[in-house]
């Protein structure tokens, strides 16, 4: 697939048979659930507070079917792009099945999944002078022409074997051709096209691919813009990143999902497991997308590798916000020559809001629903729409009669909102397990599509983590981090999350996975023993450090305990850098 400047970053997927796309960046807040405060033996001084890393980026759903590949892929767009500069095309062995996606499942999935990370402070009972300083300040589809139409083919041009139309899109699926006739289509057909990408369909052509051509209808607008469902013969999905390379830019952001009943894991690539002590939990892991991008250049991943953000139950994924129960269009279908009506149905299934009194325009709840009262029920010109939509009884005799199609609104309510939010929860009931991968990939780095296959021997791994900070009564702090490792912070030390020093590595583990499913992994790399003697010295050093400056203390003559010396000397001494450490941020 390729697109240019005016248009998404593209994002293409494919099993044997490829398949690919642009897709949606998203970025969701999500709030963390409590975690009761079980302190054992220790005052708890705040409760877990927990923030998500961001979303954005490329996302793309995969079922997997007995004999089939399913993929839903959300469309990136520039809400500034005219919607004629919008055009895709998709290498296919086959010709594949085409539905309107829903935003909604991806919306629940992203919120659901997100992978959180949060800091938990807490104190040691001190005695009855209460609780010492803790040293340092908290860092802060209607289808038309359905066959093998078959008009193309001369001059090097290619045989359109299908067109269609799926909700916002129209969608050409072109069979042969030489590389110079298949752009020539493009242009003369209104997909606009990268001349940079004609090497690689060539390519793709030479190897007996045909191609998917989408863009949106002539009269849709980017606001129409919706997921893509394409089912497609095949037992591997993969992410083909070739083209990509053409409009990419550095570290680019790629996120897959997969329900099935088990776990996935990639292939072809590698896949990698940080090191957590290069996250900030200071910060609720700020640095996420650096650390990650390290980790998975790290040498043996060599930019080709995934980190599994969240493998397990799918029940993470709140299908109550995907479907509405009340969402009906037969009422629609029954209002008969009139629209009258219309409106209010719509608000009573909670799609649209319009009150003239209140707003100056109708309140969209489901966004897909604009476009087709838009269609079906024009604004007169020159009117103010929630004035229209108001109170169209009022309104009677402004009402474009030749428009309205009670039938065709309750058709394309079913083809853009209903069915796609319905199919969607039934995919997530019937696939008990979710598993979502993350990765950040640079152009040069896109030699390689990946391909993924089960592992249902690996075990689940949680979304949101948290550390425990614990202030002791000398004044020094101790972060326990979810594995159990520790970080030691003198008294004094201002609570910078430390650097660790250059021989700290970004990765802890970068696996390979067998072709076969279920085949255990092959370690590559294995940094544990090297992390934790590392952090060993570190925790080491710092305590070093304060018993020299208590023996130079002693010899001065100046006899203070641990108490007072927390207060006094040793955070005068932090200030030279001794315990707080300073992150180098890559370039």
């Amino acid at each position: 697939m390729f697109s240019t400047d005016w248009n998404a970053t593209p994002m293409m997927l494919r099993t044997w048979t490829s398949v690919a796309a642009a897709t949606l960046a998203l970025s969701l807040p999500l709030m963390a659930p409590r975690v009761a405060d079980a302190c054992g033996g220790t005052f708890c001084d705040t409760g877990p507070t927990a923030m998500p890393v961001d979303q954005t980026g490329e996302n793309i759903l995969f079922y997997l079917g007995p004999d089939f590949v399913e993929a839903h892929i959300q469309i990136q767009y520039n809400p500034d792009t005219p919607a004629e500069k919008f055009a895709w095309v998709i290498p296919v062995l086959e010709v594949p099945e085409f539905e309107v996606g829903t935003q909604r499942l991806f919306d629940s999935m992203l919120a659901g999944s997100v992978p959180s990370y949060g800091l938990q402070q807490q104190a040691d009972f001190c005695g009855d002078d209460g609780l010492q300083s803790s040293g340092g300040d908290a860092g802060a589809g209607d289808e038309s022409g359905t066959g093998a139409p078959n008009d193309g083919g001369e001059n090097g041009g290619p045989n359109v074997v299908l067109k269609k139309t799926v909700g916002a899109f129209e969608i050409a699926v072109l069979e042969g051709g030489t590389v110079e006739g298949v752009m020539q289509w493009l242009g003369d057909n209104g997909y606009q096209q990268d001349p940079n990408s004609e090497p690689i369909l060539a390519k793709y052509l030479e190897d007996g691919f045909l191609f998917t051509a989408l863009k949106l209808a002539n009269d849709a607008t980017v606001g129409e813009i919706h997921p893509i469902v394409i089912r497609y013969p095949g037992q591997e999905p993969c992410v083909p990143l070739k083209l990509t390379a053409i409009a990419a830019e550095e570290d680019m952001e790629v996120r897959v999902f997969f329900l099935d009943a088990t776990r996935i894991v990639p292939v072809n690539y590698r896949h990698v497991l940080v090191n957590p002590l290069k996250l900030d939990w200071f910060n609720t892991a700020a640095n996420y997308k650096e650390v990650i991008s390290m980790a998975v250049d790290a040498q043996k991943a060599d930019g080709n590798a995934f980190v599994t953000e969240y493998a397990g139950p799918s029940n993470v994924i709140n299908t109550f916000s995907i479907l509405d129960p009340s969402w009906d269009s037969d009422p629609i279908a029954a209002l008969g020559t009139s629209p009258v009506g219309a409106i209010e149905i719509l608000e009573s299934q909670g799609l649209l809001e319009c009150d003239a009194e209140w707003d100056t325009d109708c309140t969209y709840i489901h966004p897909l629903i604009r476009s087709i009262v838009a269609e079906y029920i024009p604004v007169p010109n020159g009117m103010v729409p929630v004035d229209f939509y108001d109170d169209l009884a009022a309104n009677v005799d402004l009402i474009d009669i030749a428009a309205w199609d009670a039938l065709g609104f309750a058709t394309k309510m079913n083809e853009r909102i209903i069915d796609p939010a319905k199919n969607a929860v039934a995919l997530v009931e019937n696939n008990p397990y979710l598993t979502r991968m993350y990765t950040t990939i640079s152009p040069a780095e896109m030699n390689a599509d990946p391909i993924f296959r089960r592992n249902s021997t690996l075990s689940d791994v949680a979304n949101i983590q948290f550390a425990t900070q614990t202030a002791h009564c000398d004044g020094s702090n101790t972060m326990v981090l979810p594995d159990g490792r520790e970080v030691y912070f003198p008294a004094g030390a201002d609570l910078v999350w430390p650097d660790f020093g250059d021989e700290m590595p970004w990765e802890e583990d970068i696996d390979q996975a067998n072709m076969a499913d279920d085949a255990p992994l092959i370690s590559l790399v294995d940094n544990t023993t090297k992390i934790d003697d590392l952090l060993s010295q570190y925790n080491q050093q710092r305590k070093d450090e304060v018993d020299a400056l208590e023996d130079d203390v002693d010899i001065a003559g100046c006899n203070v305990g641990n108490a007072s010396l927390a207060g006094g000397l040793l955070f005068g001494f932090a200030t030279l850098g001794m315990f707080g450490l300073i992150r180098r941020r890559r370039s």
